[in-house]
């Protein structure tokens, strides 16, 4: 009878005290699914690709139907962290088709690092094609690991390509100006150099390396993992990355700053030895926003639709470890602030906005997360 009882206990509390789960703000409609996918860019066709870190680039039809893999795509460095990554369109693609891909490859001697090539993608036969296809950058030095390529890409209003370049796992190349890893990169769309960049006046010869090896391409560095870029309402850039044992971080980027890493951090190494936070070092660029514990970002928009009106503005982040979707309002004055955090029940890799205001969402494809391509409507 006792126990009778207890267990009537339990479900009442069960259904009537727990606390209920908060109703989802939009409507989540699954499309398609994939195999480990990392990335999404919408064609002006309304038509997806969707990168697979495996090597694969796929076509998604509005339905959801998909291509075969696109051939002509790079050989990936599969493993870890790595593979194939970012996919973005040329601000021309409708004349050009052309396609930009991230992805980790293969050095000598078991090392590996980022790289961006471009092709031209043709969709016209039996099985599409990326052709024409050419590295524009790389990371220098390649090094050993599997951890840490970023490899986000982005093209601003004045076309210029930026691309993330992660520290490797590494704690030296972040404040290394001899590397273009742990960096925040500026080029121009085939990859040479643009001349107001920072630290041009370093050039040499060498148009990719300059005078005692300091690259040309840095914008900003002092990064460790930065997995997110977009472009603000004002067209200011912001980055978001992951930190180390704690201090995920929301950056606003400005030339040639140094964030810090892995000087200063409002994390901790995960030995537990002790990082100074950023108040303690002031010539370095303190984070607008940052979270212990962890957000784990995986990818950023800065929202500029219409049919999710009160977010114009706000950075939606794609959260891995803490499976959700966090919405941060940002301010004129370089200020944020977290306001709302949506649980999604699954990791989340990326998030990409629509051109009629809904927002492309992957789940990542680990663990009891899927791997669903999901569309977020009002």
């Amino acid at each position: 009878m006792k126990l009778m009882l207890n267990s009537a206990l339990a479900l009442f509390a069960l259904m009537f005290l727990a606390p209920a789960q908060a109703e989802l703000p939009f409507t989540v409609t699954e499309v398609s699914q994939f195999d480990e996918p990392w990335s999404v860019a919408e064609m002006p066709d309304g038509r997806l690709l969707v990168t697979e870190t495996k090597g694969n680039l796929i076509i998604v039809d509005t339905d959801g139907k998909q291509s075969r893999p696109v051939s002509g795509v790079p050989d990936v460095n599969y493993g870890g962290q790595g593979g194939l990554g970012d996919v973005v369109l040329h601000p021309d693609f409708a004349e050009n088709g052309m396609v930009y891909l991230s992805y980790a490859e293969a050095g000598v001697a078991g090392t590996r690092g980022a790289a961006v090539a471009r092709g031209v993608l043709d969709a016209s036969g039996r099985r599409p094609a990326l052709k024409d296809v050419e590295v524009i950058w790389r990371q220098y030095p390649k090094l050993l690991g599997f951890g840490h390529y970023s490899h986000r890409m982005l093209f601003d209003d004045e076309g210029y390509l930026w691309i993330s370049s992660g520290d490797r796992q590494k704690f030296t190349t972040s404040q290394d100006m001899q590397s273009n890893s742990g960096k925040l990169l500026r080029l121009h769309d085939d990859g040479s150099v643009p001349e107001d960049n920072p630290f041009v006046d370093y050039y040499s010869e060498n148009p990719r390396v300059g005078r005692g090896g300091v690259y040309p391409q840095i914008w900003s560095l002092g990064h460790r993992n930065l997995l997110g870029l977009a472009l603000d309402l004002e067209g200011r850039l912001w980055e978001i990355e992951m930190g180390p044992a704690g201090g995920d971080e929301l950056n606003l980027i400005e030339r040639g700053a140094n964030y810090g890493y892995p000087e200063v951090s409002n994390g901790d190494h995960y030995d537990g030895r002790k990082m100074p936070d950023h108040d303690t070092w002031p010539e370095f660029n303190e984070p607008a926003l940052w979270w212990t514990p962890v957000i784990s970002p995986g990818d950023m928009l800065i929202y500029r639709g219409k049919a999710f009106d009160a977010w114009r503005g706000d950075a939606i982040i794609a959260g891995l470890s803490s499976r959700a979707i966090i919405r941060v309002e940002l301010g004129d004055d370089g200020s944020a602030e977290e306001v709302e955090r949506f649980d999604m029940g699954a990791r989340i890799r990326s998030v990409q906005e629509s051109a009629d205001g809904s927002i492309w969402v992957l789940e990542d494809d680990y663990g009891d997360s899927k791997g669903r391509l999901l569309r977020l409507t009002p």
